[in-house]
């Protein structure tokens, strides 16, 4: 049986409150978990190309703005009748790199979102205690522009929120690519409150 490859790319900014938002129309619709799709006997099964596939983060602060990516680590999703159906992937974040800094700065700021920094575990991701984030597809539905809106249950810090966000999918012969537009999440659903004022 030959295998089949998917590529992700998710586009996530990660803000405290919704009025670091530029445009508000670009909100993930977040909701509390649902029950994940399961597998169909008729599908077509992809699993991760993990080289090729990466969450892209922004995240806000009152004095400016920090970028970077964070890998996947495992992956599979299945589409059924050509649409996406269901799936899941696991995300490494013992991963997170800052793109927008270097030497001391960036060491500095990826210590600190991973919690590496003694004292500090708690700030943002805690890797040591939660090495792994998770999203599980509850739903998708198709939209009149030809994307489709996916649905799905994002597990940080072992708390889990269903969000709603827009993706491209293609399919080239053996390939599957998913794409999401840019959208923001707000972190302190997941319990990162560092810094936050919405709570």
């Amino acid at each position: 049986m030959k295998t089949k490859f998917f590529n992700f790319l998710m586009v996530a900014v990660l803000t405290a409150t919704l009025v670091n938002c530029k445009n508000k129309a670009e909100e993930a619709v977040t909701s509390d978990a649902e029950a994940a799709k399961v597998s169909e006997a008729t599908s077509q099964k992809y699993i991760t190309d993990v080289l090729k596939s990466s969450i892209e983060w922004k995240g806000f602060k009152p004095t400016g703005t920090h970028n970077g990516t964070i890998s996947i680590d495992t992956g599979t999703f299945e589409m059924v009748d050509g649409q996406l159906h269901s799936g899941t992937f696991l995300i490494d974040m013992k991963s997170i790199k800052a793109l927008d800094l270097e030497g001391d700065y960036k060491t500095s700021l990826e210590s600190h979102l991973m919690g590496t920094v003694e004292g500090k575990e708690g700030d943002f991701f805690d890797v040591n205690k939660f090495p792994t984030a998770a999203f599980e597809i509850t739903g998708t539905e198709a939209t009149a522009d030809g994307k489709t809106l996916l649905s799905g249950n994002l597990t940080i810090k072992g708390m889990k929120n269903n969000i709603t966000f827009p993706v491209s999918v293609t399919a080239t012969g053996d390939d599957l690519t998913i794409t999401s537009d840019t959208f923001t999440i707000d972190r302190t659903k997941w319990g990162v409150n560092y810094g936050s004022k919405s709570i």
